[in-house]
């Protein structure tokens, strides 16, 4: 697996190494100790599932402390752009955004450090799964609108599927 540091510090896009042949593919997707030597060094407590049609947007997402999730997000099926925002108040990068394209047939993952706020598009129907490192908590949980004008973030879809609650979500200043 090769592990690959973006410009957000944290942020690590995990490629698998695929084995294929006449059957199909083989690829480990997760290695605790192979994780922890490579900067990633968290217990995962809850696995997540969704399935979205294509144009769906999910997020801005996260939780406050104590209740702050670090996420290891993939595609099982599809292909989505995954949108994360720097939350930490003292980072050099602080509401600064980035985009990685989470391909199924790749493999490829993003882990994601608590304090960050993340959501994505789905570029085709798609399954996507992460691992989290703290559990839901609906009294920690918050998130900011998708079309902030401030984080100004090209999601490259004109007229996504949101739903009722992200569409209510605060701003990144009105989170300040």
């Amino acid at each position: 697996m090769q592990f690959k540091n973006h410009k957000i510090e944290g942020l690590v896009e995990c490629i698998p190494t695929k084995f294929e042949d006449e059957r199909g593919h083989f690829y480990e997707s997760y290695n605790q100790k192979l994780f922890t030597a490579n900067g990633i060094p968290y217990n995962f407590l809850q696995d997540n599932y969704s399935w979205s049609k294509k144009g769906v947007i999910r997020g801005l997402h996260f939780q406050y402390e104590p209740f702050a999730q670090g996420k290891l997000v993939r595609c099982m099926t599809g292909k989505v752009m995954d949108v994360v925002v720097d939350i930490r108040r003292d980072s050099p990068t602080f509401g600064q955004h980035e985009k990685v394209i989470l391909d199924a047939s790749i493999g490829n993952m993003l882990f994601i450090p608590p304090g960050f706020a993340h959501g994505f598009v789905t570029l085709e129907e798609s399954i996507f799964v992460y691992k989290c490192t703290e559990y839901w908590n609906k009294a920690s949980e918050s998130g900011i609108i998708y079309n902030d004008p401030d984080l100004n973030i090209d999601w490259g879809i004109a007229d996504p599927i949101v739903s009722a609650k992200d569409k209510i979500l605060p701003t990144f200043k009105e989170l300040k």
